[in-house]
């Protein structure tokens, strides 16, 4: 019974009764239209049926008083199917005819009128007891004679009663099998949420990689399944990534937190003069900085990978931008020894956060002045910052003539932490390219790693505004 009550209760079987309900009263109404219409053709039909008689026996009366109408109709009156017809005298008094029973007030009335009537028995000139109903049209004739001609409507009884029962038939047909559909219907939508619901239940006790069932039907509830599978995907992304982040963050800055407690416990027992002192606390303040870099880092990738931000993405005159970095970072690159070209497409517009797109070219640039050494001895170093439009995206690269990146490893040093300098000689927290790719997911666009043989050349590809 509980699960009768569910069935009943659930929104399809509510819908498809209402929709069973809608149809039966349209069904329904349609069929009384077409009686309605039906009966009016009719009794116009009637109507200029019994025009066509009482003009004809008018004009017998004419030719030949009112013995001869009176022949004709006792003639016509024992004719089976006859119409109906009743003459009177100037008194009232029955001359001729097959009816009787008709008031003296449809007697008085020359229109169209429905009445009742009783029919003589042809074979004992009695009337009949039970009452019928007809449509009469009266002519008085000169001499104030009445004539009555009529119709029966037996015809028009038998169409209201074949339509009555077709609509009975139809709405219990609908009632029948629009239940059955309604039942069927809700117990398919109850099936398949119940199915939802016990992958839910599942996903929150902690099953992560559990999915909605998908029929295939690409219908509404399909399309939210799919939805929601694409939110739990992008969910386990999420949580993956913090597990991962907790991880690097446990291996990785472990380190600088113990040569920073290190070297402050080093400075207390071994330093005798304030200089000692001094260069402890600015090796001191050099970890904590590096530190807190590293924590600022990881504060942009993580609002960057949660679409912070995106509601006040203006429109970002890159190529100003790109020549502004130029310019700030391109006497540092000539001290490093390398040569700084630029190659930056003016008018470059899309839609941003200029602060982001700033950051990660410099830390493009910045990399590439880390890493960029040529390999071989005596080999050109350079830096080359460009920016194009190509197929309807804009090109940000940065390329080096330094050892690039292995295809195997390349994934690798787009992860959090992910540095490939193993040795940790060099500085860095191997956030600089996962910055750089949240980035370029925040604007709906990739990241690229190729080879700039020799060399790497880091891409960013940012989709244009329509």
């Amino acid at each position: 019974m509980t699960g009768l009550r569910r069935l009943v209760g659930t929104t399809a079987f509510k819908l498809s009764v209402i929709y069973m309900l809608a149809s039966a009263i349209f069904a329904g109404g349609l069929l009384l239209y077409v009686g309605w219409n039906a009966r009016r053709l009719i009794d116009e039909q009637i109507g200029q049926t019994l025009t066509a008689q009482i003009n004809g026996l008018a004009d017998q009366y004419r030719i030949g008083g009112i013995r001869r109408l009176s022949a004709i109709i006792e003639r016509r009156s024992r004719q089976p199917g006859s119409f109906l017809f009743l003459l009177l005298g100037p008194g009232g008094e029955t001359i001729a005819g097959n009816i009787t029973g008709v008031s003296s007030a449809v007697m008085a009335n020359s229109d169209l009128a429905e009445t009742t009537y009783q029919r003589f028995d042809e074979s004992e000139g009695q009337p009949v007891v039970a009452t019928r109903g007809a449509l009469v049209r009266v002519f008085t004739l000169p001499g104030n004679n009445r004539l009555l001609v009529g119709r029966d409507l037996e015809e028009r009884e038998r169409l209201n009663a074949v339509l009555g029962q077709a609509i009975r038939i139809l709405i219990a047909a609908l009632l029948v099998f629009g239940g059955l559909g309604a039942f069927l219907v809700a117990r398919r939508a109850l099936a398949r949420m119940d199915a939802m619901t016990a992958t839910s239940q599942a996903i929150m006790a902690g099953d992560l990689s559990g999915r909605l069932p998908v029929s295939g039907s690409g219908d509404e509830i399909d399309r939210l399944a799919v939805s929601l599978n694409a939110m739990l995907v992008r969910i386990g992304e999420l949580m993956q990534g913090m597990k991962e982040v907790s991880d690097n963050i446990a291996h990785d800055l472990k380190t600088p937190l113990t040569r920073l407690r290190n070297s402050a416990e080093e400075a207390l027992r071994t330093s005798n003069s304030k200089q000692e002192y001094r260069a402890a606390l600015e090796r001191t303040i050099e970890e904590s900085d590096g530190l807190i870099r590293t924590f600022n880092a990881l504060l942009l990738i993580a609002r960057a990978e949660a679409g912070a931000g995106v509601d006040s993405f203006t429109a970002v005159d890159v190529s100003s931008l790109l020549l502004d970095l130029a310019e700030i970072y391109g006497p540092s690159v000539e001290e490093a020894g390398c040569a700084f070209i630029t190659d930056i497409a003016p008018g470059l517009t899309v839609q941003g956060n200029r602060e982001l797109l700033g950051q990660v070219v410099a830390n493009l640039i910045d990399n590439a002045l880390k890493y960029g050494v040529p390999a071989q001895p005596g080999a050109s170093a350079e830096v080359r910052l460009s920016a194009r439009e190509e197929d309807r995206k804009l090109l940000i690269s940065v390329a080096d003539r330094g050892s690039g990146i292995p295809p195997d490893k390349r994934a690798k040093a787009v992860e959090r932490f992910g540095r490939l300098d193993t040795s940790r000689n060099k500085p860095g927290s191997g956030l600089g390219l996962s910055l750089v790719s949240a980035v370029a997911q925040l604007h709906k666009g990739e990241l690229r790693l190729d080879d700039n043989d020799p060399g790497l050349i880091v891409t960013l590809e940012l989709p244009l505004p329509a």
